[in-house]
């Protein structure tokens, strides 16, 4: 297995998506109940390569991960050969808190009241090893969340040039 097994949860979640990939290797249903009871080193084989393929696929679409602290922000574009960060964090005694669920205009009225000095930050690196799957595969397991749109790093990244 590459990345990692898929929880029980995921798994259940994928099931119509498993059930065609054990299709694919000419796996019945009723081959698979066999399998699970007579060789269940298989079909944990069967599982870790399924668990990859999933993962390499989501890997494989990721542009945008963000990744929050109560008074920091990172977001990432993940480009083909490198990634770009910016970051945005609150310096000072404030109340605020980005990890919280907060609208937007809620947290910017936050802001705003609480004084807070605002620094925006950025830097850039090629992935390790040249591997862009690997290196994004270990972000998410350090708390990155995938963000489908990449509005705050975009938002920051505006901010960023209007600042020059």
């Amino acid at each position: 297995m590459k990345y990692r097994r898929l929880t029980n949860e995921e798994l259940e979640q994928l099931e119509p998506n498993f059930v065609r990939f054990l299709a694919a290797q000419s796996i019945t249903g009723p081959d698979w109940t066999t399998i699970k009871t007579v060789n269940p080193a298989r079909a944990e084989e069967l599982i870790g390569q399924f668990s990859d393929v999933v993962i390499e696929k989501t890997l494989h679409n990721v542009e945008y991960l963000e990744y929050k602290e109560k008074q920091d922000i990172k977001t990432f574009h993940c480009d083909t050969d490198k990634i770009i960060m910016f970051g945005l964090i609150a310096e000072g005694q404030t109340d605020l808190d980005f990890t919280s669920n907060e609208q937007p205009v809620e947290m910017m009225n936050k802001m705003q009241k609480s004084g807070v000095n605002l620094k925006i930050y950025t830097a850039q690196k090629a992935y390790k090893n040249n591997d862009r799957m690997a290196e994004i595969f270990r972000m998410l397991e350090s708390g990155c969340k995938i963000s489908p749109d990449g509005t705050m790093f975009k938002t920051l990244r505006g901010l960023t040039r209007n600042e020059i």
